[in-house]
């Protein structure tokens, strides 16, 4: 993509009274994106860890084209839930066709980062809404640096340079069980999100920042503590990484696109009632090894 298009006029602002987030207003990504525009979006990025961008008007491909301005993209292990002609676009949805969903219905059922059952877990993730409930379907975005700033000493002194094991499988059946449309894995998916080990304190590549990086969803135990150290600090690791000081909670507008960093941050979707149509279009940016 050229890096000499003319700069648009857009503004970003920080939301008030929030542990983390901004909202970038007038930016058009259906219109190309020159240098000094992208480096002004990766630093909000970084220094806001959620960017919301408002009323975007963009097609999957000019999602996939700007998330790959990022980094290369990851494709989910669900693959049924591709978006047809547009591998890298996993459906978020509820929607049943014909008696089938389209789309990943319980995707956020859990806190968690995304892919983090993944030797090199994402970099962020970008969701784009396609068609919003009249009620529900918030999104909540926990602060994983002000989580680990804030943990007591103690506790601090305890988990610095443990390790933890992340395994895409630790509820998939107990998921399989309320979602009788989320499929059964093959072995060649199983084989694919083989257990894998993180650092419990992480620290962000770019800006040097550390955060708690265990979830709910995918961590299943702490290395090299006895089995029942490893339940409760995991149990208080999750309580206070999940507290109320440390998130915002994102309620949508038709045509948001919000990019995460599963970094520095946690999520979880909030839920809509059943009868509500909720379909939203997920992009995920591969991003490196934890240290």
């Amino acid at each position: 993509m050229p890096l000499d298009n003319p700069r648009q006029e857009f503004v970003i602002h920080a939301f008030a009274g929030a542990p983390l987030g901004a909202e970038v207003i007038g930016l058009d990504l259906a219109r190309p994106l020159g240098a000094d525009d992208f480096q002004r979006l990766h630093r909000a990025h970084l220094d806001h860890h959620v960017l919301v961008f408002r009323d975007q008007r963009i097609t999957p491909a000019q999602q996939v084209e700007f998330s790959r301005r990022f980094g290369p993209l990851q494709i989910h292990v669900l693959r049924n839930f591709q978006l047809p002609q547009q591998p890298e676009v996993l459906i978020v949805s509820n929607i049943l066709e014909n008696g089938h969903p389209i789309g990943l219905g319980d995707a956020g059922h859990y806190w968690h980062s995304d892919l983090s059952y993944k030797e090199t877990p994402s970099l962020g993730s970008m969701l784009h809404a396609q068609e919003l409930p009249e009620e529900g379907g918030d999104t909540l975005f926990a602060n994983q640096h002000t989580a680990w700033e804030g943990l007591p000493a103690d506790l601090k002194r305890e988990v610095e340079g443990l390790q933890a094991e992340h395994w895409y499988l630790a509820k998939y059946e107990e998921l399989r069980q309320r979602n009788p449309f989320r499929p059964k894995l093959t072995q060649a998916q199983v084989d694919e999100v083989r257990p894998v080990v993180h650092p419990v304190v992480r620290t962000h590549p770019e800006t040097g920042r550390k955060a708690l990086f265990v979830s709910e969803h995918f961590t299943t135990r702490i290395l090299g503590v006895p089995e029942q150290r490893s339940r409760e600090l995991l149990a208080a690791l999750f309580d206070h990484g999940s507290r109320a000081e440390h998130v915002y909670r994102h309620e949508w507008q038709p045509h948001d696109m919000v990019f995460w960093d599963n970094r520095s941050l946690m999520h979880l979707a909030a839920g809509c009632p059943d009868h509500l149509h909720r379909k939203l279009y997920r992009t995920t940016i591969e991003g490196d090894v934890p240290f």
